[in-house]
């Protein structure tokens, strides 16, 4: 019975499969499904975990994700694994040169002990105007500031070393340095303008940390201009002290400590009030310095150094606080993911973005019509030729014209003052001389960044203006006529009235116009731009000014804006020595008392070694009392005598022999101060008359053939200095007697005539000896 139930239970599976295979295949599908589903969850959830949202920024870290066994196994526990620390690579860039010395914190700076501060007012001025207004604001600090605020400092940015200042601050124990800028706006370059570009540079030169004068306690601007003609900022009101502002709240690190000022000089009563407000609000931010309360916290961007609104047209501020990022915007496109993209996204690394879709504007005139520096030099008896050209007759000329003496140049190489025409090309210059008797109107420049003047009309203009002012000569009581008529006809032209004229761009065409019109040309140049001294053509002879033998007595007289300024005056030393072969080459030596004369002797020996020079004019400096002497600290008590002028000679001559280079006194000229050393080797030889007599002596010959040097120019072939060498040097222009012409006529400051002095004589001669 048993068996036959068992084999019977086969046929009722059976059964039971085709009753019931219905439900039983149902049930298994939703089994399945439910497990699926199950397993399709868990698998959600871990993405969920391990992936942001599209939409949500995040950092882009690494993240260590589990294996699928892991996640598998401990599905219920699971928990996101911590992301491992990465190290932060360092920004592409210039490597910063900050040293070994670690910086002071923030707190450390602010827990310094600070008893005194001393404010120090800078300011600029072409008419003195807004040292007027600089001096005012230094009395009220003066007189109304409490006893922890010293007498405040002055100084004149036109004279101001800009390193010592604005590249590093002041060191005094437990005090705090609060800088003050008063700045007037000009629409043409001057000395502001190079100020202003040093601030530039410093902030973004590599090789300075950042905010180099954080040191400060802080800093104000007041800016002058004038309404009348630039009615508001976005026309040129007080633009010049905005960047100014801008600048110095970069290097100093946001140390503002009172809003920019402005002063309307058209109206001025309204800038008194304006300044005075200003000088009252800074007196208080110094007076909390000086009690340790501070700058204060201010509101977020308090110090920035320019407005919000201006930010989008500004690189980003390096100095400044970590700023929230801009959102983007949530219509995103699906190829910024690169699940969906799939490839890389192609990039131009060929072609730069402009960073700016505005053109540069166009080159400015170097003396506009309308600039103050025109009417201060058409003021002085200039005439301006075009924008960037200059004419003048010298006092010079209007003694020749009166028969009362040429200057130097005609004793030493025989040019008379009636006969030459005294202009530049370039009325802007390198170098801020402290004898320059230009009274600082000019404008100044390391590159030539105006609108450039073609040679034609140059030439034309400096003729037509030399001819106007000669004109103007003819009803001067005195004057001859035979001079007046040769004074017509243009003979000469030093290049040497004021600038670098070597600094203007078409200078070869330009003297070759003038070789054209057989009329010499005497370029004088500073030495610092060698480059283009290099590249200069023919000229009859070539001035160098060398009015120190070493660095730092060159940066004091000088006073060169360039800041390579040595290595470029040494490169010029060694170019004028390559061209003493084709040019008639001149050391013109500025001596100031108390500066270049002491113990310079071998040093100016050394360079005379180096370029070998055809001469070397040595002459004291003429004090003209402006104010850029002045506050310099030249006086009258800085002019050499006539006598300390020759010692000096002696002693040069001295020097060079001792290095084996024979050069001699070949002329003097005793009423310029000046005395003219020679190389004997090329001009102290036998006059061509005389050669074929033997007992014929060596004379100097000083002098230069013009029409010589003409027709070597005009033959198209080489030629070298001594090739127009002239007549001997007259014997009144020789060492001892003085360089005045005897047919002129000698008078005193009154006019009287006036005979040299016997005992004048006997003491040259007694030097010499």
């Amino acid at each position: 019975m048993d068996i036959d139930k068992i084999l019977q239970l086969p046929e009722e599976l059976l059964f039971l499969w085709h009753a019931h295979r219905a439900e039983v295949l149902l049930s298994a599908g939703l089994l399945f499904a439910l497990l699926r589903l199950a397993v399709h969850w868990r698998t959600r959830k871990s993405k969920e975990v391990l992936t942001p949202p599209v939409l949500t920024p995040v950092d882009e870290k690494p993240l260590a994700v589990p294996s699928a066994k892991e996640t598998l196994a401990d599905a219920d526990h699971y928990e996101a694994p911590t992301p491992k620390p990465t190290v932060q690579r360092p920004k592409p860039g210039p490597k910063r040169v900050t040293g070994t010395k670690k910086s002071k914190s923030a707190a450390s700076q602010e827990a310094q002990v600070i008893e005194k501060v001393q404010p120090i007012i800078f300011y600029y001025t072409l008419g003195g105007s807004t040292k007027v207004y600089a001096e005012s604001v230094a009395q009220d600090l003066a007189t109304s500031s409490p006893s922890s605020l010293l007498e405040p400092q002055l100084h004149d940015l036109a004279d101001t070393e800009y390193d010592d200042f604005f590249l590093s601050i002041p060191k005094a124990e437990k005090t705090a340095h609060f800088y003050l800028l008063l700045l007037p706006t000009y629409n043409i370059d001057t000395n502001l303008s190079n100020f202003l570009e040093h601030l530039q540079e410093t902030h973004h030169d590599f090789r300075i940390d950042t905010a180099p004068l954080s040191g400060l306690a802080g800093y104000s601007v007041f800016g002058l201009g004038d309404k009348h003609e630039w009615p508001s900022e976005a026309e040129g009101f007080c633009t010049q002290a905005v960047d100014a502002d801008k600048w110095m709240a970069r290097l100093t690190g946001r140390k503002r400590g009172f809003p920019l000022g402005f002063g309307d000089v058209s109206k001025k009563d309204e800038s008194d009030n304006m300044l005075r407000e200003w000088t009252k609000g800074v007196s208080s931010i110094m007076k909390d310095l000086a009690e340790g309360k501070g700058l204060g916290e201010g509101v977020p961007g308090s110090g920035e150094p320019i407005e919000s609104a201006d930010e989008a047209s500004e690189d980003e501020d390096e100095t400044a606080a970590p700023r929230k990022p801009k959102r983007k915007s949530a219509n995103r496109s699906k190829t910024d993911d690169l699940e969906d993209l799939k490839a890389p996204i192609p990039v131009d690394f060929t072609t730069s973005k402009p960073t700016s879709t505005t053109q540069p504007p166009p080159p400015k005139p170097m003396v506009p019509e309308t600039s103050p520096t025109y009417s201060a030099l058409t003021k002085q008896g200039y005439t301006i030729v075009g924008s960037h050209s200059g004419v003048k007759i010298c006092r010079w000329t209007k003694s020749a014209l009166r028969g009362r003496g040429s200057c130097y140049k005609f004793s030493f190489y025989g040019i008379q003052s009636h006969l030459c025409m005294e202009a530049t090309p370039s009325l802007s210059c390198s170098n801020k001389c402290v004898f320059c008797w230009r009274h600082g109107t000019n404008p100044v420049g390391t590159t030539w960044r105006w609108t450039v003047d073609p040679p034609e009309p140059v030439f034309q203009g400096m003729k037509e203006g030399h001819y106007k002012k000669i004109k103007m000569m003819r009803g001067v009581p005195g004057v001859r006529a035979e001079r007046f008529q040769e004074a017509m006809r243009i003979r000469h032209c030093a290049l040497s009235l004021v600038g670098e004229p070597i600094f203007y761009p078409y200078i070869n065409e330009l003297l070759g116009m003038l070789h054209r019109e057989r009329i010499s040309s005497f370029l004088v140049c500073n030495a610092q731009h060698p480059d283009q001294l290099e590249a200069l053509g023919p000229v009859t002879q070539l001035y160098v000014s060398i009015d120190a033998s070493n660095k730092e007595m060159l940066r004091q007289i000088d006073r060169p804006l360039h800041r390579d300024y040595w290595e470029r005056f040494l490169r010029c030393m060694e170019i004028l020595g390559r061209k003493r072969f084709t040019h008639r080459t001149v050391f013109r030596l500025t001596l100031v008392k108390g500066f270049n004369i002491e113990e310079e002797a071998e040093g100016y020996a050394n360079l005379v070694e180096t370029a070998r020079p055809g001469f070397v004019e040595v002459k004291g400096v003429t004090y003209c009392g402006t104010s850029t002497s002045k506050g310099a600290g030249l006086s009258m008590q800085n002019v050499p005598f006539y006598q300390e002028v020759t010692a000096f000679v002696l002693a040069l001559e001295k020097a060079l022999a001792k290095r084996g280079l024979d050069y001699g006194i070949g002329a003097e000229h005793a009423h310029s101060c000046c005395i003219l050393l020679a190389d004997r080797g090329r001009f102290f030889r036998v006059p061509a008359a005389e050669k074929d007599n033997p007992a014929a002596k060596r004379k100097w010959h000083t002098l230069i053939d013009y029409p010589r040097f003409f027709d070597c120019l005009e033959s198209g072939k080489d030629f070298a200095p001594e090739d127009y060498v002239g007549p001997p040097t007259p014997e009144w222009a020789l060492w001892g007697h003085g360089g005045f012409d005897p047919r002129d006529e000698r008078v005193d400051r009154k006019g009287r005539p006036k005979e040299p002095k016997v005992q004048e004589v006997q003491e040259v001669q007694e030097v010499q000896k």
